[in-house]
């Protein structure tokens, strides 16, 4: 059994506006690639994000007072912060510097997904610029497969991933926030083990397992590599929603 994964080299920088599924397709050809049924595509969320318009400029963002309010406990910008609230269902916990809360999306996240580095603003325009994470992930994945799909003739999965950090560990990971063709959870409850047990409560977080394996290849610098499909995935493709990766409050023993 071999899983790979092949990241595509040379992507070219993304627009806005930009026909994103085309812009795959082509750095394929380029890169010699061959699609297969079964094949898994990631996607860094920059790309997803900025071929859909999800770029601003801070220097246009009005801002009140809760902004101001929270600018002045975490030291940041209050015209991020107004963007970081409008994303958000809940403010969770702060510090200078940070912001944790509950995004719009479900996800328990810094600064709600919102990214600064490697941001490429418009052109002539000054500003600021950040950009959001795609107003409905889910969505976008299932077009980007559609758009595919329809041009090979073979059945993908789609994964769009951000980086997070984890509550007690250093690092941040790739996570899953949005699927198309895939389930981001694996169910092995009532399986047996090796030894004849009875599985209880073992669901696999794979979209997340694939999220961070296509994350070492993608980087977090300058190595332009925002795209990786995965080959040889054990399990079959079934349709899913990130939603059902989101633990609820109630189930939340930390919240």
């Amino acid at each position: 059994m071999q899983l790979t994964l092949t990241a595509f080299e040379n992507f070219p920088e993304v627009e806005l506006s930009s026909p994103l599924a085309d812009i795959i397709l082509r750095s394929g050809e380029l890169n010699g690639w061959q699609w297969e049924d079964g094949d898994i595509l990631v996607l860094a969320q920059k790309i997803v994000s900025k071929s859909e318009n999800r770029l601003f400029n801070l220097n246009d963002i009005e801002f009140g007072d809760e902004a101001l309010r929270y600018a002045a406990l975490t030291g940041k910008d209050p015209a991020l912060i107004e963007l970081i609230l409008s994303e958000s269902k809940n403010v969770l916990r702060t510090r200078k510097g940070l912001v944790i809360v509950e995004h719009n999306h479900g996800f328990i996240c810094a600064n709600a997904g919102i990214d600064q580095s490697n941001v490429k603003g418009v052109e002539g325009k000054e500003g600021r610029w950040v950009l959001l994470l795609p107003e409905n992930p889910d969505k976008s994945a299932a077009t980007i497969r559609n758009d595919i799909e329809s041009q090979t003739g073979k059945r993908i999965a789609v994964i769009i991933i951000d980086s997070h950090g984890r509550s007690w560990r250093k690092g941040v990971v790739g996570v899953a926030i949005g699927v198309s063709g895939l389930s981001p959870l694996l169910d092995r409850r009532g399986y047996k083990d090796r030894f004849g047990y009875e599985l209880k409560v073992t669901e696999i977080g794979t979209a997340d397992e694939l999220a961070s394996a296509a994350s070492i290849l993608m980087g977090q610098a300058d190595e332009g590599r925002p795209v990786v499909v995965v080959r040889g995935y054990p399990y079959p493709l079934t349709d899913g929603s990130i939603s059902e990766i989101i633990r609820n409050e109630k189930d939340d023993l930390f919240r």
